[in-house]
């Protein structure tokens, strides 16, 4: 199982991959190392996905299993029929926080937008996030920008509410289009309400490094979704891939602005629940 680099390698590492930040493609956008005891600590939840086939046979059986693994909150990819109130029982019995869930645009609209926030203020969650576009919004980098001017309007109307919406990556976001990648053409078009809600395994797989976003786009990253990738292909839970993890929780935990260190697990070594949990006792071992 690959581990986490010794702290002397790893720390060699970071000031090489800081030192390398403060010149070339980020210009003068330089970051310095945070001690660790400087850092803030970010809860971790579960995002209901990496078990959706056990979630949709018995959502509060999950529920309790993904608290006892360790879990402090779950995102919400679907209800599974159940009513808000009854998911805001089954959090609060097993001492989850709702850390998010992923909201269909059109969910998001004039004609559903109200349903929609009633339905998110009694569960407990602040995060709306988009998890893909339809292709008209993303054919073309005019078409990105267009939906960066739709995603300005939708976080203004959400911010009485006291809730924000977003966008989560695959990895097409990072496969540049018309002379810039996807990614870019959002994030440097929108305002800073619009949350990057940064799938790091996604990102790789597109061809990004989630490190160099992570600073471009400083105080964005509000929820993050921690993915393993690996070079060889292999299915990989985190911490036992390829993903530089000490540099992605420094940034996030320095100048990310991230509330919410989110596992998504997609492909499995192991079966889901056990994968999930094998997860977080990495990301435990890791210290956080």
């Amino acid at each position: 199982m690959k581990r986490a680099q010794p702290t002397s390698a790893a720390a060699i590492n970071r000031r090489r991959f800081f030192g390398a930040l403060g010149v070339g493609a980020l210009g003068t956008l330089a970051v310095s190392p945070t001690p660790a005891r400087a850092r803030k600590r970010i809860p971790i939840a579960l995002q209901l996905y990496s078990v959706r086939d056990d979630a949709s046979k018995d959502l509060p059986r999950v529920l309790e299993a993904v608290a006892k693994m360790g879990y402090e909150g779950v995102d919400f990819a679907g209800f599974y029929g159940h009513s808000a109130g009854a998911i805001r029982k089954m959090l609060d019995d097993n001492g989850l926080q709702c850390a998010g869930a992923h909201v269909g645009l059109d969910l998001l609209l004039e004609d559903k937008l109200e349903e929609t926030v009633e339905f998110h203020k009694t569960i407990g969650n602040r995060f709306l996030i988009v998890p893909s576009l339809p292709k008209e919004r993303r054919e073309s980098r005019d078409a990105w920008l267009g939906a960066a001017k739709l995603f300005n309007k939708l976080a203004r109307r959400l911010e009485p509410f006291d809730m924000r919406t977003g966008y989560h990556n695959h990895s097409v976001e990072f496969e540049p289009m018309d002379g810039e990648r996807p990614w870019d053409t959002l994030f440097s078009n929108t305002i800073r309400r619009v949350v990057m809600q940064l799938d790091t395994g996604n990102c790789i797989a597109g061809g990004g490094d989630p490190a160099l976003f992570l600073v471009r786009y400083r105080g964005r990253a509000t929820t993050v979704h921690l993915k393993e990738h690996s070079r060889e292909g292999t299915k990989v839970v985190v911490g036992e891939g390829d993903v530089q993890w000490e540099t992605v929780f420094e940034l996030c935990e320095s100048i990310g602005g991230t509330k919410w260190y989110i596992v998504e697990q997609e492909s499995y070594p192991y079966p889901p629940m056990e994968s999930a949990e094998r997860c977080v006792k990495n990301l435990k071992e890791m210290g956080k």
